[in-house]
């Protein structure tokens, strides 16, 4: 790790498009924070929120997977040694990042092939030369003896090491699908039900057409043209994380496209009850005009309705990125991810004795990430619902 620290001075930079994305969704998360702060009847639901015990455990365990997200985040590319002859510097194909340098002792600790957890020896035997001169099979020991604490997949790489990596692309699906799907999601639902009429027709015709085209068939035409591109343009990346970094890029979009139908449904149906209250023909009657209505009376009352479909479509496209990835039409293979993990562990399903752990690996990372994001959101929903607060408030 001190070479790698050493290197890492004179290393380049490297921008990926997704990274830039993450990391202006930080700043905006920070800006609403502080927002939010300076304003009590923003403040309070949040305070119902950290007083859930349930809550605050589930919001730790998101915000470990967030940090590690954010390590891998990082892009770098190591400076190769200077030739003799010329004095230009080279700089490495391939791109490391933050995380890689923190864990850096489990991936350069590579082995041949398979071992379980914690093992001592391969999972596989070997040919090996006894001390009397004989061959014969035997399990051989590792390298680095139980220092692989999720065992090692086919060709000797820490699971470990995979599933930490794998973390960056569930988070990256999850949010920046989310961002690009809610202003589709939440302009258009509240257009629908407050203007109705020929916007409201509009609108149902987009979603209802866009919903009778089956999602894994135009995901799977989308990242076809995608990959033609790439491939037809290969000299315009130049590290193969840029490649794959683009197409998770292209799947995030897509996805967003496909999948704001379902939220846009529900958030029309909460303003067609909205725009009939009280409140809201009083607005009228004083000559409130309309955009004002929409943000100071619709659009808070139904923000408790985005916040849990929010959470709950992050877990969905994280469940939807191993389906995706699973069938081919997912992120790259070269990049590293839970549906990747499971794909390559279907074999290994199949081989005798059986090898689990790297599906196991990848389910429970997935598994906690999910149950985390939806025990947190259900907390939110209470907090921020109304009619809930209206009841206990009874």
């Amino acid at each position: 790790m001190v070479d790698s620290i050493y290197a890492l001075i004179g290393a380049k930079p490297l921008f990926l498009w997704t990274d830039i994305l993450i990391w202006f969704l930080v700043a905006v998360i920070f800006f609403g924070v502080s927002y939010t702060r300076r304003r009590p009847h923003l403040l309070q639901p949040w305070r119902r929120v950290s007083k859930s015990r349930l809550a605050m455990w589930s919001l730790a365990v998101l915000m470990v997977y967030v940090v590690i997200g954010l390590l891998d985040s990082i892009h770098f590319r190591y400076s190769l040694e200077e030739s003799s002859v010329q004095k230009e510097v080279h700089y490495s194909v391939e791109a490391h990042t933050l995380l890689d340098l923190l864990l850096s002792d489990i991936r350069d600790s590579g082995e041949k092939s398979y071992s379980s957890p914690m093992a001592k020896n391969l999972f596989v035997q070997e040919s090996i030369e006894r001390e009397d001169g004989s061959v014969g099979r035997d399990y051989p020991l590792l390298q680095s003896a139980e220092s692989h604490l999720l065992g090692t997949d086919k060709v000797g790489q820490d699971v470990l090491y995979q599933s930490l990596k794998s973390v960056r692309t569930g988070l990256v699906i999850g949010t920046l699908t989310t961002l690009i799907m809610l202003p589709f999601a939440v302009l258009l639902g509240i257009m629908a039900g407050y203007y109705r009429g020929w916007i409201d027709d509009m609108v149902q015709y987009t979603y209802t057409t866009l919903n009778s085209i089956p999602g894994v068939l135009l995901i799977a035409a989308a990242i076809l043209m995608i990959q033609v591109y790439i491939d037809n343009n290969a000299s315009l990346f130049e590290t193969t994380e840029e490649r794959a970094d683009l197409r998770l890029l292209f799947l995030c979009i897509i996805l967003g496209v496909t999948s704001w139908t379902g939220l846009c449904r529900l958030l029309r149906g909460e303003t067609l009850k909205l725009r009939e209250m009280d409140y809201i023909s009083a607005a009228h009657a004083f000559g409130v005009s309309n955009l004002r209505i929409i943000t100071r009376h619709i659009l808070p009352n139904v923000m408790h309705v985005v916040l849990i479909s929010v959470v709950l479509d992050f877990s969905g496209l994280v469940l939807a990125e191993a389906v995706l990835s699973y069938v081919g039409v997912g992120v790259d293979p070269t990049m590293y991810s839970w549906g990747n993990m499971i794909n390559g562990a279907r074999l290994e399903m199949a081989r005798e004795p059986v090898v689990w752990w790297t599906l196991l690996a990848s389910f429970l990372f997935m598994f906690t990430m999910v149950l985390a994001a939806n025990l947190f959101s259900d907390v939110v929903r209470e907090a921020f619902d109304p009619r809930l607060q209206s009841r206990g408030d009874k």
